[in-house]
């Protein structure tokens, strides 16, 4: 009965769609365009990762942007 319920319960929420990399990557790029800042390195890390690039956790947020610009324009 128990398997029945939570299987009833998965059928009824809402799924997530996680975007993708590249989705994140353009999303941040416009973000940071129209004048915002990054405040999470990990995650501006974790969309360059992503995306394929080696990411160093000393690296300078602003050097792994420009990265990651680089890699969308390939």
């Amino acid at each position: 009965m128990f398997a029945l319920w939570s299987q009833f319960l998965a059928w009824l929420s809402p799924t997530r769609r996680t975007s993708a990399p590249e989705d994140q990557a353009k999303a941040l790029i416009k973000a940071i365009d129209a004048g915002g800042l990054p405040l999470n390195a990990a995650r501006v890390n974790d969309i360059a990762r992503r995306l394929g690039l080696e990411v160093s956790t000393r690296a300078p947020m602003e050097e792994t942007i420009e990265r990651i610009r680089r890699a969308l324009k390939r």
